[in-house]
């Protein structure tokens, strides 16, 4: 390779790279001011509760998705810690439902707050292919603010998402 084209690539690799690194600041500029203008929407999430009962529906292990502004499925919430996917515990009380995350605050969802428990294909840009509705288990409840969101979980065994609907007293 001659001095001129090896000087040409050096500058063409450099310039790539700021446009790259420029993309990525947008990106992140952008993730970062969706989340303040949710922020409002979102408000204070429920307090976890001291004590609790015996469980209704056993803790459920797999991996929490997000969590979406009710009723578009792809909306999703990046407020706070809402909008990243950890490996996640869920397990049904009397009194809600508790998602602990791995990583991550745990959402306490009030019994009387949660509308529906529900199954299906996909939430949060994240579609699972199968047969049947039934790749994610979705939890819609209100926010102690009036906004209502869907909280997505896939279990690791998705048959235990039969559970959570036999489970569901709203």
């Amino acid at each position: 390779m001659n001095t001129p084209t090896m000087v040409a690539s050096l500058i063409f690799a450099v310039v790539l790279v700021l446009v790259i690194g420029w993309l990525i600041r947008l990106m992140m500029r952008g993730w970062r001011r969706r989340g303040q203008l949710q922020e409002t929407l979102i408000g204070t999430l429920p307090a976890v509760p001291d004590m609790v009962g015996p469980p209704i529906v056993a803790a459920t292990r797999g991996q929490y998705l997000g969590c979406t502004l009710a009723p578009k499925w792809n909306d999703r919430v990046v407020a706070g810690d809402l909008g990243y996917r950890t490996k996640a515990v869920l397990t049904r009380y009397p009194e809600g439902i508790m998602v602990q995350r791995s990583g991550a605050r745990p959402i306490w969802i009030p019994q009387d707050a949660i509308l529906a428990v529900r199954t299906e294909r996909g939430i949060a840009g994240r579609a699972i292919p199968t047969r049947a509705h039934d790749g994610v288990l979705a939890i819609r409840w209100r926010l102690p603010s009036g906004t209502e969101i869907d909280t997505g979980f896939r279990a690791d065994d998705r048959s235990e998402h039969t559970r959570w609907l036999e489970g569901d007293n709203t």
